[in-house]
Order: C-alpha cells, then structure tokens, then sequence
C-alpha cells in the first residue's frame, strides 16, 4: 500500500499502480477506510473437507507407487475404483502432487513453449519488431510481401520494402540496410519476429549473428506476441485510402506503401506514444513537443479554473516501451519510476 501511496504521489494514476501490484482500487479504498493495513489475510479456517495429512501422504504414495508412476490421476482414480477403492478425485490428485512439485510434462512430444523473454526499451534503436504481411496481387491467390521493420520505442517505420515472394534472404539483406542507415552498434539491439521461415531461416540468423543482433521469437501460433507488428499492420490495411482492389504490379504496392510510411512516420500522432509522431520522438524532439503541449494545457487551465477538476493533463513523456512484459518487470519499472 506504501507503494501505491508513493507512486501516485509521484504523478501516477491510482488504476496503473494498483494493477502492477494486483489489487483493485475497490479494494485499496476498503482497506484504507478499515485501518489502512492489506487485507489479503487468507482463510482463517481450515474447511470441513479438506484432506486430512494421512490422505496426503496416501495420494503421494499411490501416484509414486511401481504400479501407477507411470499414469495420470485421470486412469489412476477409474483404476481404483473398479477395485471397490476411493481415496480422492483426479483433482485432488493434482493438486497434491503439484503442491509437492510431482507435476512433470512427460510425454515425449515437446512440452509447451514458455512466454517470449520480458524485453524493455529505453530509447531508439533497442528492440525492434518484424513481421511479413500479403498484399493481394493482379490474380486470385497471388500475393505481394510488405517486409516491415518497427522501432518499439518510437514506434518509427525503420525499414521496409515489397517483394514478389518470402525470402529470408530479402530479409537479411533489409535488415543489413537499416543497421547501416541507423549506426546500430553490435550487441546492442534485439530483433522480436515470429516463427515463419524467413524469420528463422539460416541466412537471417547468420545475418543477425554477424551483426550482433539477438534474435527474439514469438511462441508458434500466438500472434499477441508480436503485438507491434501485428497492430502496425492492422493500421496499414484500414486506412481509408487502401486500396479495395488488388495491386496490379509491384511498383504499385511499393508507391503506395512509401506513402503509408511517410504519413505514418512523420504526420501520424500515435496514442501509444502520447500523440507525437514516431519520426519526434525516434529523433528525441518528442520531448519539446510534449513540453510546450504541457504548458498549454496549464495556461488552459489558469484561465478558467472552474472548467477543470483536477490537475492538467500530464505530458510527461513515457521512457519505457515494453515487449510481452512480465508482472515483475512491470512492479520493477514502476519503482523506478516513482525512485
């Protein structure tokens, strides 16, 4: 509760800094107004049918036992019961062996993939996200390929071109291009994608080995791990002016895509980075931009202060981008920010 305290006094919004630590707001007022301590207290009381010890131990007993170690609680509790016995049920199986750490994926098909590494940006050039999309073609099921490079924490267009076919090569030679035309420094960048052949191809990965870039992978068939990329293209495709016929040639798709990036980079005010365009604040003058829209606001507010029941609208620029963050790193970010 100190935390919170501490972090709303610093300028954070109550909501924010109670879903990093997991509580409601409902919930800190109750506490607050009961004397101020946490009330996450637990139950006081044991329930009526809950598993004695004896029965614990008797589960973990059976589970490890020559005939049943090799099967799951949901072919060990039928098993018993055709013999006329019943200690628990598959749930209350589960749940003692996994409070004593007896729950293993052991088939020999590959267990499931964990989430991505928590990645955080603090600045251009840090953590890049790409991604492929299909740009319809002159013939049904014919399609040209939009490759898209993003800065996370700017959320600037770095690099793109258009393709006739999926390549990695055409991806490594892209990715090349914009370390040069960004003086990227080896070990310095992380590139996120998913898990399509030109993103883990042996040339992409060579290419990135030699440059110094530590590749980054969505898990197969989560789109939300590659949410930058996906969100990007999601823009791209409802624009108004995208075209509701298909491309009749390449240099077409290309002319169009140059103007979507032009208008992305350096007209577009993006939400996710306080309404400044990515091209501001990739090259840092977002902060200006934010300053001078701040002291607007305040002027706003001297003039007709009955038109305004709080504070003026915070500016204040965001130093952080996240990639699939953790509950962890997010508590972590949140302290230092109030620090």
């Amino acid at each position: 509760m100190s935390l919170v305290d501490e972090a709303v006094r610093a300028g954070a919004r109550l909501f924010a800094a109670c879903s990093v630590v997991g509580i409601s707001e409902r919930s800190l007022s109750r506490w607050k107004v009961g004397g101020g301590e946490d009330g996450r207290h637990g139950p006081k009381t044991t329930p009526g049918n809950a598993l004695t010890a004896a029965e614990r131990r008797q589960i973990a007993q059976v589970a490890t036992s020559r005939e049943f170690r090799d099967k799951s609680p949901k072919q060990i509790v039928p098993t018993l019961a055709d013999r006329g016995e019943y200690i628990a049920s598959e749930s209350s199986f589960y749940r003692v062996l996994r409070t004593q750490g007896m729950v293993r994926h052991r088939e020999s098909s590959r267990a499931p993939t964990a989430q991505p590494r928590a990645l955080a940006a603090d600045g251009p050039n840090r953590i890049y996200s790409w991604d492929i999309t299909y740009l319809r073609g002159p013939l049904r099921g014919t399609f040209f390929y939009l490759y898209l490079f993003l800065d996370v924490w700017s959320r600037k267009i770095v690099g793109w071109r258009v393709e006739a076919e999926e390549s990695m090569d055409h991806a490594a030679e892209l990715i090349t291009r914009i370390c040069e035309a960004e003086g990227v420094q080896p070990n310095s960048i992380t590139v996120h994608s998913d898990n399509g052949g030109p993103m883990k191809g042996s040339t992409m990965l060579a290419t990135m080995q030699r440059l110094g870039i530590v590749p980054s992978f969505s898990r197969p068939h989560v789109s939300n791990d590659n949410p930058y990329s996906e969100s990007l293209f999601r823009t791209l495709k409802y624009r108004p002016e995208f075209p509701a016929r298909p491309f009749q040639r390449q240099e077409d798709a290309t002319a169009w895509v140059a103007c979507f990036v032009e208008w992305y980079n350096h007209r577009h005010l993006h939400s996710g980075i306080h309404f400044v365009t990515p091209a501001d604040r990739h090259a840092g003058r977002h902060c200006d931009v934010l300053a001078r829209r701040q002291r607007v606001y305040e002027e706003a507010r001297r003039r007709h202060p009955e038109r305004w029941s709080g504070q003026a609208r915070d500016w204040t620029p965001t130093t952080v981008a996240f990639l699939n963050p953790d509950a962890n790193t997010l508590l972590g970010a949140a302290l230092r920010d109030v620090a």
